[in-house]
């Protein structure tokens, strides 16, 4: 069971919530801030206007708010949303996200309304919450939804009894979050790890393939990359190479440059990993909860997060490249020495062709995804709210991003397996790639052309594997001439 007390959650203890349902509870301590805050804000909103307790929001903010009913009529306000319905893994990682935030102790969200948000999620009594609705000065519609999910207004995903008396003063107390943006944001950054280790072992098969000087991946250029990320690239290519006789004094960029692109990627995912963590143990509520006062403020605005989104997909999109050349390198018999295309048919055979295609298609997806949502913003209820980060759209982009991406790492594996089988290769790292694919059910050994869906399918789901440990070989690997199939 994952205990919350406000501290910072990683990625991982956020994805065993919103994947694999562990359960959630909070520690006492927590629950003695939670409740001390909320008495503070009960007893500020008693000495004068409070954003939301008292007054209307937005433009409404100077409108003194009547007590009967004020916080139901919130909720029900801002609860529209457009769009399909996010997956319910993203739900959790929401609710999750808002159940640490309030256990910080700036809130003033009460212990009722925060035990019945504990419930729901151990429950697994959802609410339905939709992609549009946001613009990253806070995830209004969502957590307004899910208010109304909790007293029983909307339906939840499983059996579920409303949480009765509602403390109308928790209604923007509760939606002032963005903490369904977070928890996206924190998926994006465990889906992207793995893939990132992925591109290493991708990008190694391919060298191995061609031959590639592994001076390009000495620490002593990497040295001269002034960049953390291209050190650990570059090491981890080296180990996964072992020793190679290069069949060029120098390759082109997709090989020569793989540290430097790849390790801009890496530094830009440990920046964002970072920041998503702090946010996750942040009060960002406005009004924010300070001893027995409260203070009015913009912290919830979005701006560093999105940057940080819009930094990772532009390294992604700007990395993307050399891994097209090194698609056309595998295709190329003057770097390979091996057929045009891996095809051993007849003349003319089109072999691996049209997974350069596929990658391409993946590419564009990719750099489309890339535009800065940070260039963005909107003006807003009578102009009271003159700016936003767009930070929902820059995690939506990014989960855009992330799935080309698989697609991309899948094309590069096949294609690299395809030559090293055809070449025959001893290194371990190739065996290890190529007992992943084959337990996938790829591994066609007929090079004619035909249907690659099923081995390109199975590269793609044999991507997690890719970041175990090597495992024993237990899968015969062909021994082939250049010439012969794969």
């Amino acid at each position: 069971m994952l205990s919350l007390d406000g501290s910072p959650l990683d990625r991982g203890r956020i994805t065993r919530v919103a994947r694999f349902g562990e359960p959630v509870s909070m520690t006492s301590e927590a629950w003695a801030r939670v409740a001390a805050a909320h008495r503070a804000a009960e007893r500020a909103a008693g000495r004068g206007p409070v954003y939301g307790r008292n007054t209307g929001v937005g433009a409404n903010r100077d409108v003194a708010a009547g007590v009967d009913g004020h916080g139901r009529r919130l909720l029900r306000s801002h609860a529209a949303a457009g769009g399909a319905p996010l997956p319910e893994d993203a739900v959790r990682a929401m609710l999750v996200v808002r159940i640490n935030q309030i256990a910080v102790g700036g809130s003033g969200v009460s212990p009722r309304t925060t035990r019945a948000l504990l419930r729901m999620l151990n429950t697994g009594a959802l609410p339905e919450v939709r992609e549009h609705g946001g613009v990253g000065t806070g995830d209004l519609a969502a957590l307004a939804g899910t208010g109304l999910a909790l007293l029983g207004e909307r339906p939840a995903s499983a059996p579920w009894v409303p949480m009765g008396r509602f403390p109308g003063t928790d209604a923007l107390a509760l939606v002032s979050s963005n903490a369904l943006t977070i928890g996206r944001a924190a998926l994006v950054v465990a889906d992207l790890e793995p893939l990132l280790r992925v591109a290493t072992v991708t990008t190694a098969l391919s060298a191995l393939a061609c031959r590639a000087n592994p001076e390009a991946f000495s620490a002593e250029a990497a040295r001269a990359a002034v960049a953390p990320g291209a050190a650990t690239v570059a090491r981890d290519l080296r180990e996964l190479m072992g020793p190679v006789r290069p069949a060029r004094v120098q390759d082109s960029f997709g090989f020569r440059a793989a540290p430097q692109v790849q390790g801009v990627v890496v530094d830009a995912l440990a920046d964002l990993a970072a920041h998503v963590g702090a946010l996750t143990a942040t009060a960002q509520e406005n009004p924010l909860v300070v001893g027995e006062g409260v203070v009015h403020h913009g912290g919830f605005h979005m701006a560093a997060l999105t940057l940080r989104l819009d930094a990772l997909r532009l390294a992604l999109a700007q990395a993307a490249p050399a891994l097209l050349g090194r698609l056309r390198a595998l295709s190329d018999p003057e770097v390979t020495r091996l057929p045009a295309f891996l095809a051993t048919g007849s003349a003319g055979s089109s072999g691996t062709m049209i997974v350069e295609y596929t990658a391409a298609s993946a590419y564009g997806v990719l750099r489309a995804a890339a535009a800065p949502a940070s260039l963005e913003t909107v003006v807003l209820s009578r102009g009271a709210e003159e700016d936003a980060s767009f930070a929902p759209l820059a995690v939506r982009q990014s989960e855009t991003a992330t799935t080309a991406l698989r697609t991309l790492l899948a094309c590069e594996l096949l294609t690299s397996l395809r030559a090293l089988a055809m070449r025959g290769s001893d290194t371990a790292v190739f065996h290890r790639a190529w007992h992943a694919f084959r337990a996938q059910g790829g591994g066609d050994a007929d090079t004619d052309d035909r249907d690659l869906q099923a081995d390109l399918d199975a590269a793609e789901r044999a991507l997690p594997q890719l970041g175990a440990p090597p495992v024993p070989r237990s899968d015969p690997v062909p021994e082939r001439s250049e010439a012969s199939g794969f």
